[in-house]
């Protein structure tokens, strides 16, 4: 226990030297020899990191049960592919269009929404999801309908394309960083503490002098932005894209990262993304058998541990929990 306890003390005193040693190896994942599947595997792995992280600001941080996360995710897909077939922008411009457009379809959204709670919001929100994939299945002039945007473009940084399984890792990486920072000082700001509070109970920070709408909007955009980059990156990836990439099956599978890594938690988050883009591929020799086997792990994980892997995991409380004195308990009795 001691031992454990000097390596608690250890990382919460160097974190941010742990951390950077950790992107020492990341970093060189590419010069591991991995076959090109095993690389696009971790690719893929970072584009739903991504997509897990901002629905946890939204679910995990803010306590808001969102199921359409997907429609996001594909609006920004299809600006970026859009703007980059029609117009040969770099993906700098693409993605960060990708963004804001699927930001502003959130706050169109959030406006009336947001004053909804619980199963009412996933309802809208679910409803939002298969509108956004009946609007890309039927208007036939912009996006192509079932047949998809085929033809788009290798991301291209300027005037650097990327064409490299190596250098398609290093720009996810490099978003993924982006991505938590962001949240990360988010949550640790004002806004994160009024957001928390919000998860906690509503009519406490309402009485509070917190304005709920405000708050809610800002975790609601955000999470939106952010799914839109993770879906600009995937449409100039995948060089292909239809509405059947972004459905209700994917919200419920963006969700079930959140929920398995840890609500509130951005390891945890990533960790289950991880985790749940891995199991499906391992399993892929027992077709049959493989999503029973996935909902399987989901429900065991819900009656072990309902927090998720990394949920309610504190380092810090660990370190400084003291152990229960005998003597002083039966004095206090």
């Amino acid at each position: 226990m001691k031992l454990l306890h000097k390596g608690i003390d250890f990382y919460m005193n160097h974190k941010k030297l742990l951390i950077m040693m950790l992107l020492v190896p990341i970093m060189a994942v590419p010069f591991f020899g991995f076959s090109p599947y095993m690389m696009r595997m971790i690719t893929l792995s970072g584009i739903y990191i991504i997509l897990a992280l901002s629905l946890n600001l939204l679910t995990g941080f803010t306590g808001q049960v969102s199921l359409g996360h997907a429609a996001f995710y594909g609006i920004g897909a299809y600006t970026s592919a859009l703007l980059a077939i029609r117009f040969d922008l770099s993906f700098v411009y693409t993605a960060i269009a990708g963004g804001l457009v699927a930001g502003f379809f959130g706050l169109l959204l959030g406006l009336p929404t947001l004053r909804l709670n619980g199963t009412y919001l996933s309802i809208v929100t679910l409803g939002f999801c298969e509108i956004t994939r009946l609007v890309a299945l039927n208007w036939m002039d912009l996006t192509r309908g079932p047949m998809g945007l085929t033809g788009i473009p290798l991301p291209k940084v300027f005037s650097w394309v990327i064409d490299k399984d190596a250098e398609f890792f290093y720009l996810i990486l490099i978003l993924i960083i982006l991505t938590w920072v962001a949240i990360n000082n988010l949550i640790k700001s004002r806004t994160g503490r009024a957001l928390i509070s919000i998860r906690e109970d509503e009519l406490a920070a309402e009485a509070m002098g917190i304005n709920i709408l405000k708050y809610k909007l800002i975790a609601f955009t955000t999470a939106a932005f952010f799914a839109g980059i993770a879906g600009s990156f995937y449409a100039h990836y995948a060089s292909f894209i239809d509405p059947q990439s972004f459905t209700f099956d994917e919200s419920i599978q963006i969700l079930s990262m959140v929920i398995l890594g840890g609500m509130g938690s951005n390891l945890g988050a990533a960790f289950g993304a991880v985790i749940l883009v891995s199991i499906p591929e391992m399993l892929r020799g027992l077709q049959e058998y493989r999503m029973l086997m996935y909902g399987a792990v989901l429900v065991i994980m819900m009656l072990m541990r309902p927090q998720g892997l990394l949920g309610n995991v504190k380092l810090g409380d660990i370190l400084n929990k003291k152990p229960v004195n005998e003597e002083e308990v039966s004095q206090d009795a």
